[in-house]
């Protein structure tokens, strides 16, 4: 009875498209916003939010680039941390290299780079698909690790390889603590999954879902196919990208190309299954799943165990209970978190009833 949708009418289209149609939703979107805006930055501390929260965020976007590719629009990707390391080197150049350059605009900029090189390598899409097109965004990551590395200009010609990403300034205001670094994620991450949330439930997103289903079919009933797979790796390797500059500059500070291995694009992989394929919130559910429960893990062994074990051998336990717990996951409930999140709504139209 606490989520009940009785007496809330839509009477016309601009009602029955709000991305969130029930009172509840707004309330409870509201209520999350004013609590992730106001409470937190107040009350965690400096780790919390500089090792945790703003990791946890930032990996939510690049998800939910990935889930937009790979959930909504069909294509199977391995190449998302490249795709993160093109909008980083990329943000460092134009930063680097264009006096005066805001951040706001290099971070746009960044993300258009990665779409262009998205784009580009999502070429091999409208022929294969599958475990082939894996491939051969596989061969995408390594590429663009590889010229990263290769050639100097990207890290202005430093012989350590690594760069280091300059102060973020926006307005005059420099976001150089924790808390208002938490805060600029915290503002692009959530504008950015609003505008995941209405083309998932607008014609783009309606386009993705056919071509998901079956490619043939939606080229039958007109649908452009090149144009809606190309633009597919364009947005999700923009959210990728932007992302990426936002793990150099706002988490990181030091960066190379190796911080973005296929590991990394693996991670983000299961984020997006565990969390749910072809959903938003299974993005942000996913990425906390992935980032936060090995932390706990290891505070549970080093509390069980303590310093009596070899810290090798608690590292190990750490990973097969890990992966222990992923498989069962998965067996018990295959669709992820968000499933779970969409069963509880249901229970809570009938509570306290039973049926």
């Amino acid at each position: 009875m606490f989520y009940r949708e009785a007496g809330q009418f839509r009477t016309n289209y601009a009602q029955d498209s709000q991305i969130f149609p029930l009172r509840q939703d707004r309330l409870g979107f509201a209520l999350m916003l004013l609590i992730a805006a106001v409470v937190i930055p107040m009350t965690a501390s400096d780790y919390a939010l500089r090792a945790l929260l703003v990791p946890w965020l930032i990996l939510s976007l690049v998800a939910l680039g990935q889930n937009i590719l790979t959930g909504y629009a069909g294509q199977l990707s391995l190449g998302s941390a490249g795709f993160m390391a093109v909008g980083a080197f990329a943000c460092y150049n134009f930063m680097l290299r264009v006096e005066d350059m805001p951040f706001l605009l290099a971070l746009v900029l960044s993300g258009v780079c990665a779409a262009l090189v998205g784009m580009a390598f999502g070429l091999p899409s409208l022929r294969i698909r599958g475990l082939y097109l894996a491939v051969a965004t596989l061969a995408a990551q390594f590429f663009i690790v590889w010229a990263l590395d290769k050639f100097g200009w990207f890290k202005n010609y430093d012989p350590s390889g690594v760069i280091t990403a300059q102060p973020i300034v926006i307005g005059g205001l420099h976001f150089d603590t924790p808390q208002l670094k938490y805060l600029l994620v915290l503002g692009i991450v959530a504008g950015l999954a609003l505008l995941a949330k209405n083309m998932a439930r607008g014609s783009v997103g309606r386009a993705w879902m056919a071509v998901r289903d079956m490619d043939v079919a939606a080229e039958v009933m007109g649908m452009p196919l090149m144009r809606t797979k190309l633009q597919a790796f364009a947005i999700s390797s923009f959210y990728c990208g932007v992302g990426g500059a936002l793990f150099a500059f706002a988490y990181l500070g030091t960066v190379e190309p190796s911080a973005f291995t296929i590991d990394l694009s693996f991670r983000i992989l299961f984020m997006i299954i565990i969390g749910g394929v072809g959903t938003i919130m299974g993005c942000f559910l996913g990425a906390g799943f992935i980032l936060l429960l090995p932390i706990f893990l290891s505070l549970l062994m080093h509390g069980i165990f303590g310093a009596n074990v070899d810290a090798s051998v608690t590292s190990a336990i750490e990973l097969i209970v890990f992966g222990v717990l992923i498989i069962a996951f998965l067996i018990l409930e295959p669709h992820g978190l968000a499933r779970l999140w969409q069963l509880t709504k249901e229970r809570l139209r009938l509570w306290p009833f039973p049926h």
